[in-house]
């Protein structure tokens, strides 16, 4: 804000002569305190700019103040004249207010000329008259009790405002003085005598006047009122002191109307209050007109009423609620008793169960033990009963003596009698219970009497025992048979049906399940003829009052049910390519049973899994005994055979003996037996020899992948072009690497590895052995001719020898210094070709061989060491695989 100012004030500055500008200010004017609004501070003018543009309006005005104040604004005159003059939104206090303002005066015209002054106002003091505290000031009601005794009224208050600290005092008085008053100089009022309200005045009208010490005063006004005492007891004046009044009045009724008067209010309207000061919770009493109303029932036959129907009140009267004058009086209410209750019971509708064997004239119901009137005075209370009607169609009931309210039976109950029957053995009777008095009050009594039935005849089965035949067949929740119990009693009760004894089997408790409702008999599970052919039952009927048993007998009828069992059931076998045509397989043979079915009913059958029909089983019927036969030989080079593994699903059928038609009405069952079949191909022996005592044996191995994986050998040919490549690249850097850093002369001195006369002299055959070999191996057998374990893949007919090395060990250790088989077995006689080395020189296996030797060397010219021989020993022999692979 500060900034605007400055920035406002340069600008006029700036303008010169030319410029809006405000007269008569800076200038500072005065103001006394307590002004009243519109009272002028300040006048001054507008000096007009060059061009005459007259002020916006609104202009001028103050902007800002400090200290911060609405109390002054700006007026217009006239023309160009203002005035700044007071507001009626604060008011100006010497005492408490500040006493300086700066004023910025802010004045601007159409073209935006403006200026800015101040004007400083300064506040004056001025005294002030004495003002009374609070709402002295506009006068104030004392009251006085009439009879007190002189002395202190009460204290005046006033303050001067300029003694802003309250040391100067103040003068009080009174205008003018009262003979029955006084003040002293501090403000204290005073009474002189003794009132008396209804002797003299009730009021006193005193003027206080209270000056300063400059002589400026202030007056108020005092009501003095005083307060009539109460000092009489009030007086009844209602005659009656005894009412008599019937029982059930409503709440409200008015009953009896008390009055009293007050002698100190002679000539004025008395306003007592009354109220019942006895306890009792039939009547209430009006506090101001003291007329007494029913508060509740009065009932004349209940509580204490019936006792004592006599009700006493003490009624006070009073001027005051609190601390006056008080009387009392005593009356008395005597209740009356009407008949307003009718003759009732505790209940109006009876039920009475009778038994159908009762007797005649037996007493069924008393109304008398179960009826009454509650009125409490004669002949309200007193009642009889009217003759009963609509009792029966054949009148089998009486009140006896009339009117007595003694009901008795006069006629037959019997349950199962036909005219019961259709009456449905229920009796209803209207019987009136009637008041003797005025209005005759009367109820209707209910009366219904239905005939219980007794156990008369016996719980009894429809037969004596019962025989029902079950196919061993069935399955669980077949329903087989019923029985039935009945008994001849009326109403029917339902009957319940449990089987008490019998029934169980191995792994049930019980196999029948009867319907407790119904009586049907259901299978929980399959009978088994063989294990049970019969059952004997034990069902017992209930309906709660008797019980009856039965025997029932359950015949199992025998039904071709079980499957043929053969031992074993399931079976590996391995057999030789070359086994001839109608031998027993590994004398493997079947033995079949059939809990239901004779031996000669066995009929034996080879599912899909024989291809070529290679197998059969011999006797393949009439027996349960049988062999599994080679039906037919084995072709796989010719190409007609290409499995290996054969899985045949054997069926045993027991339907040998059964002709064509019982065949289609019989049922037959089946068993099955699992039999695996592995053809394994020829076993090859391999007999090295040489002419020295350790052999060395190069097997080649060549993986064979199944064709399906047609991906593997050209990722193995792709493979290995990018590893010549990289060799050849390899070969060729490495050439030029030599050829810079090596310039020596080739072949200048070099040596033979082997002397001339060693390879002519030396002789050495080699057994050099191709297999093809598969990755998995998921067999094993023995090879017949050296007795040696080798493993062999079922699908691919692939084999291997088990553990080369220890075997190849034993062999050596069986033969005596190590020595191999007399008759030497050449590359040329095993059909294998002979291996040759990589860059062609025609170093044969033999040669490798024999470098293999005791005293053969290695490609440095060294003497071979036993580790190279053990390596070389490594090497084994395989059993060659199938040509078909």
């Amino acid at each position: 804000m500060q900034e605007a100012v400055l920035l406002l004030v340069l600008l006029g500055a700036m303008s010169g002569g030319k410029a809006l500008y405000l007269i008569h200010l800076p200038a500072t004017s005065n103001v006394t305190e307590n002004s009243p609004p519109e009272t002028s501070v300040h006048r001054f003018s507008v000096q007009l700019s060059a061009s005459l543009s007259p002020v916006i309006p609104g202009f001028p005005m103050i902007i800002n103040s400090s200290p911060l104040t609405e109390v002054f604004s700006v007026n217009w005159l006239s023309g160009t004249d203002f005035e700044v003059v007071t507001t009626e939104k604060e008011q100006l206090d010497f005492e408490t207010g500040p006493n300086i303002f700066d004023l910025q005066i802010y004045v601007k015209d159409d073209v935006g000329f403006m200026d800015l002054q101040v004007l400083t106002v300064q506040v004056t003091d001025v005294n002030e008259p004495p003002q009374f505290l609070g709402n002295l000031a506009k006068g104030l009601d004392l009251y006085v009790v009439e009879g007190t005794k002189p002395g202190f009224i009460y204290q005046v208050e006033a303050f001067d405002p300029e003694d802003t600290r309250r040391n100067i005092p103040l003068s009080y008085f009174l205008i003018p003085p009262s003979n029955n008053f006084s003040m002293s100089a501090n403000g204290i009022l005073f009474s002189t005598t003794e009132f008396d309200f209804e002797e003299g005045y009730n009021s006193y009208h005193l003027i206080v006047e209270v000056r300063d010490s400059q002589g400026l005063t202030a007056s108020t006004s005092l009501q003095v009122n005083i307060v009539n005492i109460n000092d009489e007891i009030p007086r009844f004046t209602s005659p009656a002191r005894e009412y008599v009044i019937p029982e059930e009045l409503g709440p409200g009724t008015i009953v009896a109307n008390i009055t009293a008067e007050d002698p100190d209010d002679q000539g004025f309207t008395s306003i007592l209050l009354y109220s019942i000061i006895t306890l009792n919770n039939y009547f209430m009493i009006n506090q101001l007109t003291g007329t007494i109303q029913v508060a509740h029932r009065l009932d004349r036959d209940a509580g204490e009423l019936r006792q004592n129907p006599v009700i006493s009140l003490e009624v006070l009267v009073k001027d005051r609620p609190f601390g006056g004058q008080e009387n009392r009086m005593q009356i008395t209410f005597l209740v009356k008793d009407i008949n307003d209750n009718p003759a009732t019971c505790t209940k109006f509708t009876f039920s009475i169960m009778v038994p159908e064997s009762t007797a005649k004239r037996t007493l069924l119901l008393d109304l008398n033990s179960v009826c009454f009137d509650d009125d409490s005075e004669a002949p309200n209370s007193q009642f009889n009963f009217t003759t009963p009607s609509a009792v029966g169609s054949h009148g089998g009931f009486l009140q006896d003596p009339a009117g007595s309210g003694k009901i008795v039976l006069i006629g037959d109950l019997d349950y199962e009698n036909p005219s019961n029957l259709a009456a449905s053995n229920r009796y209803t009777m209207t019987i009136q219970v009637q008041d003797v008095a005025h209005p005759y009050y009367k109820n209707n009594i209910y009366i219904y009497v239905l005939t219980s039935p007794e156990n008369e005849f016996p719980l009894v089965f429809d037969q004596p025992s019962y025989v029902f035949n079950v196919s061993e067949i069935r399955p669980a929740g077949t329903q087989f048979g019923r029985v039935r119990a009945t008994d001849h009693d009326f109403p029917q009760s339902s009957v319940a049906y449990s089987i008490s004894a019998g029934g169980a089997g191995l792994q049930y408790t019980n196999i029948f399940w009867i319907n407790p409702k119904t009586g049907e008999l259901k299978l929980v599970t399959k009978v088994d003829y063989e294990t049970t052919p019969t059952y004997t039952l034990r069902i017992q009927a209930t309906n709660n009052e008797d019980t009856s048993s039965v025997t029932v007998t359950v015949n199992i009828l025998e039904k071709n049910d079980e499957k043929p069992i053969c031992i074993p059931n399931s079976y590996f076998l391995a057999i030789p390519v070359d086994l001839k045509v109608g031998t027993n397989i590994q004398n493997f043979k079947l033995m079949c049973t059939d809990r239901d079915s004779s031996p000669r009913s066995f009929r034996y059958s080879i599912g899909p899994g024989n291809i070529n029909s290679h197998f059969t089983f011999s006797p393949n019927a009439g027996s349960n005994v049988t062999r599994l036969l080679l039906a037919t030989r084995f072709d796989y080079t010719g190409g007609l055979d290409k499995i290996w593994d054969y899985r045949l699903l054997v069926y045993i059928t027991d339907d040998n003996l059964l002709s064509g038609r019982k065949k289609a009405d019989t049922p037959v069952e089946t068993g099955t037996v699992t039999l695996s079949i592995s053809v394994i191909p020829h076993p090859i022996t391999i007999t090295t020899t040489t002419p020295r005592p350790r052999i060395t044996h190069q097997i080649l191995r060549k993986n064979v992948y199944s064709p399906s994986a047609w991906y593997v050998p050209f990722v193995i040919a792709f493979g290995s072009i990018l590893l010549l490549i990289f060799l050849v690249t390899l070969m060729v850097q490495l050439a030029k690497a030599t050829h810079r850093h090596c310039p020596c002369e080739t072949g200048k001195h070099k040596k033979p590895l082997v002397k001339k006369g060693e390879m002519k002299n030396t002789k050495r055959e080699v057994v050099v052995e191709t297999i093809q070999m598969s990755t998995v191996f998921d067999g094993e057998a023995i090879d017949p001719v050296t007795g040696a374990k080798y493993e062999f893949n079922s699908k691919t007919g692939a084999r291997k020898w088990k553990d080369p090395f220890t075997q190849m060990t034993k062999w050596k250790e069986s033969s005596p210094q190590g020595a191999t088989p007399s008759r030497p077995v050449s590359a040329e006689e095993t059909g294998l070709p002979r291996s040759t080395d990589k860059e062609g020189n025609g170093l044969s296996g033999t040669a490798q061989a024999e470098g293999a030797g005791p005293g053969s060397s290695n490609q440095d010219g060294k003497p071979g060491t036993q580790k190279n021989r053990d390596a070389a020993l490594t090497s084994r022999a395989s059993p060659k695989p199938h040509p078909g692979k």
